[in-house]
């Protein structure tokens, strides 16, 4: 599929197909028209280049930096701001312009951080090898390191789920139309909005009391009266918690009775 690069004039443009986690996914190209491969179609968008492409070992960390213009069609600041682009799926391709049916791919990863300034916007790549520089053992903690409904804590969310409706919100302050179902129940849960110019985003339960939410960060865009949220239930990782609350004691990821670094400060007798 890389012929097209050893011809004695080659001809070939960047295309890149951004995938965000809500799904939508856009594409483009640094070719003076637009390009259709595989069915899908990048728009011309000739103000996005790239930094340098190295072909080396593919378990290598890795990162690229692509810059280029906001257009309010496309990808917007306000939804840049949003984090709506935040962890999203990139594809790198080379193609040739002439048969966009030969094609090859560069990179493959997600978007790291992104800046922004003076109308312009720009994000780093980062391919497979990034993930070998995470840590692979974990710190022993009193605290659960599982999050709740996952694979290693294996409690089912599907009865922990609310739709509701926004009855006010002020800055990091939401109320909604239905009540926790337990004290703080919602806490440390997340609320995804399903509608109005927030949908699709979504946010850190820090707290919760009855029906009034305080999230992690304030909405980016103006909540409106009546839109709708869906609210998952949250856990505060004790052992009490997960015994009690959701009877899961058996697959607690944590060590509560492990003593502390406080144990060789005790003096004899206490």
């Amino acid at each position: 599929m890389s012929a097209f690069l050893q011809r004695e004039l080659t001809g070939f443009a960047f295309c890149w197909r951004i995938e965000r986690r809500d799904g939508v996914a856009l594409g483009f190209t640094a070719h003076d028209r637009d390009l259709i491969v595989d069915g899908f179609r990048y728009r011309s968008a000739p103000g996005i280049a790239p930094s340098s492409i190295e072909d080396r070992d593919p378990l290598e960390s890795d990162a690229l930096e692509v810059a280029g213009a906001l257009t309010a069609d496309a990808i917007s600041e306000a939804d840049l701001r949003a984090g709506r682009w935040n962890g999203a799926g990139v594809r790198l391709l080379a193609v040739d312009w002439q048969d966009p049916s030969q094609s090859l791919e560069l990179l493959r990863g997600e978007l790291g951080s992104v800046s922004l300034q003076r109308g312009t916007f720009s994000a780093e790549l980062h391919g497979p090898g990034v993930l070998l520089e995470r840590p692979i053992l974990e710190v022993t903690s009193p605290l659960c390191r599982a999050e709740l409904g996952d694979k290693r804590c294996r409690v089912d969310l599907a009865g922990r789920r609310t739709i509701a409706a926004v009855v006010a919100g002020d800055g990091d302050t939401v109320t909604l139309d239905r009540i926790e179902p337990v004290s703080n129940g919602w806490g440390g849960g997340r609320l995804r909005w399903l509608d109005g110019r927030n949908g699709g985003l979504s946010a850190l339960i820090l707290a919760s009391s009855g029906a009034t939410l305080t999230l992690s960060d304030a909405p980016p865009f103006e909540v409106a009266a009546g839109a709708r949220v869906e609210v998952t239930e949250g856990c505060d990782k004790r052992f009490a918690t997960c015994r009690d609350r959701f009877a899961n004691h058996a697959n607690f990821r944590g060590e509560p009775h492990l003593p502390g670094i406080d144990l060789l400060t005790r003096y004899p007798g206490e």
